[in-house]
């Protein structure tokens, strides 16, 4: 049989909600945040990334973040991952916003 005292550390609980928040990357990622708001989903922030400013524009999302404006001039990634990583870094700042 152990003496040693117990201590209980009490921590109160938080009675706010969980912040959630779901970001598409791209045409796919933005399309799954289209289908999100049209399905009615509640108690989430969109925020849609793209580098295709048109595709952005027209998203549902009422957060958005054009990705690398500089490097692709609005246009798409064109499906070239190493475009997308070059427009993500030079979005880096307001990535880390979210």
């Amino acid at each position: 049989m152990n003496n040693q005292p117990v201590y209980v550390m009490r921590t109160p609980i938080s009675s706010s909600l969980p912040k959630i928040v779901v970001a598409g990357l791209g045409g796919g990622g933005c399309n799954a945040i289209n289908r999100m708001i049209e399905n009615g989903m509640q108690g989430v922030t969109f925020v849609a990334c793209n580098t295709d400013a048109q595709a952005l524009a027209h998203n549902l999302s009422p957060n958005k973040i054009q990705l690398g404006p500089k490097s692709t001039r609005g246009l798409g990634a064109g499906g070239l991952p190493v475009v997308g990583e070059t427009a993500a870094e030079e979005s880096y700042r307001e990535l880390a916003s979210i």
